[in-house]
């Protein structure tokens, strides 16, 4: 059974820092390509990063040079690093273990982050 599991959300202020954890089981974790996104009230749920098994990278426009997404293997786990937060960064973020691209990927059940100005 897989399961992907996020937490590391909470309340911050703007321009503080937070790092989301994203902890995958039942899959071969380092084979798979893994993904954060965001749904903010009353959008849609949008890509922040992608990370893929080889460790390329890509990012959002609206987090490039603030966010950073590393994965460790040994631990099956993925990290979101978010850096200068703004109020805007405020939403539900979702890890996604199969990637961007993935046609069937497996999400977590999301954590909230909410920036305060």
């Amino acid at each position: 059974q897989v399961q992907v599991v996020e937490s590391g959300g909470g309340l911050v202020q703007a321009g503080g820092s937070l790092r989301l954890s994203c902890a995958a089981s039942g899959i071969m974790f380092r084979n798979y390509a893994m993904a954060w996104y965001r749904q903010a009230p009353g959008k849609q749920r949008e890509l922040v990063a992608d990370i893929t098994s080889g460790g390329s990278t890509k990012y959002a426009d609206s987090v490039k040079g603030r966010f950073i997404i590393y994965r460790d293997n040994a631990k099956n786990t993925v990290y979101l690093q978010m850096n200068s937060l703004k109020p805007e960064d405020t939403a539900v973020y979702y890890c996604n273990a199969g990637g961007m691209w993935s046609d069937r990927p497996y999400w977590g059940q999301g954590t909230q982050v909410t920036v305060s100005s």
